[in-house]
C-alpha cells in the first residue's frame, strides 16, 4: 500500500473541511461559534466506531478520548492535540476540496474563481510534490487544513493503533480544541480530565519541521476619548477621536516593525482592528516578539507614538490597555528536554531531516505548556494557511501519521 493512502488522511481531511467551523473573534460565548461542535460530534462518533469507548464532547466544545496502553511499562501519558476551528481571515463556509492527483509541477487554477492560482513561483514547496497528490479548495474559501489536517492525522493514527494492538505504546490521550484561531483554545480545557504528562500539537507546516519556540504575544487596545459637539457649532470645541486614531496609524513606521516588513526572529506591532465614532475610537493591535524584553520595548514604543500624537490634542485622553495572550513555550520545554528529543528520534527513524525553527505565531501548545502540559508542535504539511491559496500534500499528512506511530514507540522503548 502506498504511503499516500495507508492511513486514510486525505479522505478524512476532505470530509472534515466541508464542515464549517470558523471561529469568531468578536463573540463572547465559548466556543465562539456553536457550529464548531458539528465537527466535534462527528469526531466523537468516529472515535467510538474505532472502539475508543470514552470519547466525549463537553459543553465547551472540547473532545477528549483515550487510546488504552498496550505496554506493561510505566510510560508517560502522551497527548496529541489539534484544533477544529478555522481562521476568521477567509471564508470557511461551503468549502469544496479538490484532490489533484499526480501533480505535474505547473500552475493550479482554482475552478470556482480562475483568478486564484497556486504556482511554484509563489509556493516553492510545491516542487516537493511533483508526481504526488495535493488538496486545495476551489478558489472562494480557505481549505481548512489549519488545523483539520492535524485532526485528520491524529484520527488516522488513532484508527491505526486501534487496529494494531501489537504495537507497544503507553496510554495515549486525544484532545481536539475549539477557538484556537481566536486565541482562546485552552480557555476551558480540563487538564485533570486529560491526565497527560506530555503533549504534542499537530499544527505545523513542512515535513520535518519541529517547533519548540513561539512568539510571546500581547494584545494592545488604544482607546481615544475625544470631545463631542454638534458639527454646526463645533469650532474650538470638537476633538474628533477618529482623526486622532488615524494620525496614530499614520505615525507607525512604514519600512520596519510590521508583519509585512519583518522575518525570522524579528518582532512586530500589527494593527488588527479599528472602530468608533467621533467621541470615542479604538485601535486594536497584536504585539509579538520572542523575548519578554522585546515585547515590553515594542509596547513602550507604541505608547510613545500614541502619546506624541495626543500631545497635539490636550483635551483628548487615551487608555492604553495591554492584555497577555501567550508566552514563548521554549522556556517550559527547555525544562523537559526528553519531549523534544523523543520527537527528533521519531523523525530520524522515519528518515526525516529535523528542521527546528521558531514559530512566528502561537499554537495551543504555547498555553498548554504554561498550564503544565509541555507541548511542542509537529508538522502536518499545511501551506498558505488562512487564504484561498491554502493547499496540502497528501504524502506529508501520511508521513506525519506514520511519525506519530513511531513517536509512541519511542516513548514506550525509553520507559521502564
Amino acid at each position: 500500500m502506498s504511503t499516500e493512502n495507508r492511513y486514510g488522511t486525505a479522505a478524512r481531511l476532505m470530509r472534515y473541511v466541508q464542515v464549517d467551523t470558523q471561529s469568531d473573534p468578536h463573540s463572547e460565548s465559548f466556543p465562539s461559534t456553536e457550529k464548531q461542535k458539528d465537527l466535534s460530534k462527528m469526531l466523537v462518533a468516529e472515535l467510538k466506531d474505532m472502539g475508543i469507548e470514552d470519547a466525549e464532547l463537553d459543553s465547551y466544545g472540547y473532545v477528549y478520548a483515550t487510546i488504552p496502553a498496550t505496554s506493561a511499562k510505566k510510560v508517560p501519558v502522551v497527548c496529541f492535540c489539534s484544533h477544529v476551528d478555522t481562521a476568521p481571515d477567509c471564508s470557511g463556509k461551503d468549502v469544496r476540496p479538490i484532490l489533484h492527483s499526480n501533480y505535474d509541477g505547473g500552475e493550479l487554477i482554482l475552478p470556482d474563481d480562475p483568478t486564484q492560482t497556486i504556482s511554484p513561483a509563489n509556493y516553492p514547496y510545491l516542487k516537493n510534490h511533483i508526481g504526488k497528490s495535493i488538496i486545495t479548495a476551489s478558489g472562494t474559501t480557505l481549505l481548512g487544513g489549519d488545523d483539520k489536517a492535524g485532526v485528520s492525522i491524529i484520527m488516522s493514527m488513532a484508527h491505526y493503533l486501534m487496529l494494531h494492538p501489537e504495537i507497544p505504546h503507553g496510554t495515549i490521550k486525544i484532545l481536539f480544541t475549539p477557538d484556537e484561531e481566536v486565541g482562546r483554545g485552552t480557555e476551558h480545557v480540563d487538564l485533570k480530565k486529560l491526565s497527560a504528562q506530555v503533549g504534542y500539537t499537530l499544527d505545523g507546516a513542512e515535513l520535518g519541521t519541529l517547533e519548540d519556540e513561539t512568539f510571546s504575544a500581547d494584545g494592545v487596545k488604544i482607546v481615544i476619548h475625544g470631545v463631542i459637539a454638534h458639527p454646526g457649532t463645533a469650532k474650538g470645541i470638537l476633538v474628533n477621536a477618529i482623526k486622532i486614531v488615524g494620525e496614530i496609524l499614520s505615525s507607525l513606521p512604514r519600512t520596519e516593525w510590521s508583519p509585512e516588513t519583518t522575518e525570522k526572529r524579528e518582532g512586530f506591532v500589527h494593527p488588527v482592528g479599528i472602530s468608533g465614532i467621533a467621541e470615542k475610537a479604538t485601535l486594536d493591535f497584536i504585539v509579538r516578539d520572542f523575548t519578554l524584553e522585546g515585547l515590553k520595548q515594542h509596547e513602550e514604543r507604541l505608547h510613545s507614538i500614541a502619546a506624541s500624537v495626543l500631545k497635539q490634542y490636550p483635551r483628548a485622553s487615551m487608555e492604553f490597555i495591554v492584555k497577555e495572550q501567550y508566552r514563548n513555550m521554549r522556556e517550559v520545554l527547555d525544562q523537559h528536554p526528553e519531549i523534544v528529543a523523543n520527537a527528533e528520534e521519531a523523525y530520524r527513524r522515519c528518515g526525516f531531516t529535523v528542521v527546528k525553527e521558531p514559530i512566528r505565531g502561537g499554537t495551543d501548545g504555547s498555553k498548554l505548556s504554561y498550564l503544565g502540559l509541555p507541548s511542542p508542535n509537529l508538522f502536518t504539511g499545511m501551506q498558505a494557511i488562512h487564504s484561498k491559496h491554502e493547499w496540502i500534500g497528501v504524502e506529508d499528512m501520511e508521513q506525519s501519521a506514520r511519525m506519530l506511530i513511531e513517536l509512541v514507540r519511542v516513548w514506550e522503548e525509553r520507559s521502564v
